[in-house]
């Protein structure tokens, strides 16, 4: 279980803050939304929530005015990443991942964006957000942006935990790549790639969601999002789309692996098979002569030459050679 949900109340809220001029200023309640009358334009509330309850996010749906629509999105926490727009509000799904054991393990982290609030609520994210809030109130000029500085660091938290997966997956599709060249694979390695290949199949259809969000927050005019932000919203979609990049490489790698793999072992089967052949031929000529002999006719004029047996060894020897040689030069015996 992740720091932040351990430390978790049983109305599932981790943090909840408000800052003005990108310093904490102190604890706020669900029921503590600041008066619009005078309010610094700096300050805002930052509420995070682990798997909270239902009558949390109703509470808070009645604060901030957030819509029932989202709250159930964000209560079901089983949404493709996304970008839903209700007035002057925003919506956004994004989609965590970690590994666990062989396989790739899925979070959802939903976030309520408003003028002057942020409400992020994480499922089955194994990674905290206490170390992002302390980074970013550790630069008060920055913080001091609002929300969308805020959701710019999430998105980016939340992507930052792609690649490790990737590459981790990589190394270990080197260290199968160089297997199938040296040895044939063991029935464990081909399921493990079979596997890989469903895992990072869906991993890719998780990707592309994760791109048009980025895409949308960097070429769109959103509300609560400044003009100013583009470019931070930019180099985040850069990152997505090299992830996304190098999860299809490492598809087609895993596919050319198993390809090789096949073919080597067909090539070596193939030699084993014509090495068997080549001596099967070479068998069969002191076989067949040794069956013609041994078919006990009376009127077998070599039976009574003096030099019959020699003449019979030397041609089965001669023939035996010559095939031998034969099938050396056609790379059939090695």
């Amino acid at each position: 279980m992740a720091d932040g949900a351990s430390r978790r109340g049983t109305n599932g809220i981790v943090a909840a803050h408000r800052y003005c001029k990108g310093v904490r200023v102190g604890p706020v309640g669900l029921d503590a939304r600041p008066s619009q009358e005078g309010r610094d334009p700096t300050e805002f509330v930052w509420i995070g929530l682990c798997e909270p309850p239902s009558e949390t996010l109703r509470d808070l749906q009645r604060r901030f005015d957030l819509h029932p629509l989202a709250v159930e999105d964000a209560l079901k926490a089983h949404q493709l990443p996304k970008i839903d727009i209700y007035g002057g509000q925003l919506f956004i799904v994004l989609r965590t991942a970690a590994v666990e054991g062989d396989r790739i393990s899925y979070g959802e982290t939903a976030l309520f964006i408003g003028p002057r609030h942020l409400v992020s609520v994480r499922h089955g994210s194994a990674r905290a957000h206490e170390t992002l809030r302390a980074q970013l109130e550790s630069t008060p000029e920055l913080l001091a942006r609002g929300v969308a500085h805020i959701l710019h660091a999430i998105l980016d938290f939340v992507v930052d935990g792609y690649l490790p997966i990737i590459e981790a997956m990589g190394e270990e599709v080197s260290g199968m790549e160089q297997r199938a060249l040296d040895n044939f694979l063991e029935p464990h390695e081909v399921r493990r790639i079979f596997t890989m290949r469903r895992e990072l199949a869906r991993f890719q259809r998780m990707m592309g969601p994760m791109s048009e969000v980025c895409a949308q927050l960097a070429r769109l005019d959103m509300p609560c999002i400044s003009p100013g932000m583009t470019p931070y919203f930019s180099d985040v979609l850069d990152h997505v789309r090299r992830v996304e990049m190098m999860a299809g490489a490492l598809r087609d790698t895993l596919s050319s692996v198993f390809e090789i793999s096949s073919l080597l072992e067909q090539q070596r089967q193939g030699a084993i098979t014509r090495q068997l052949a080549a001596w099967a031929a070479i068998l069969a000529v002191p076989t067949a002569i040794a069956g013609i002999y041994g078919m006990n006719f009376r009127n077998m004029p070599e039976l009574q030459s003096d030099y019959g047996y020699f003449v019979v060894i030397g041609v089965i020897a001669s023939s035996c050679l010559l095939l031998y040689m034969k099938f050396r030069r056609s790379g059939w015996l090695m």
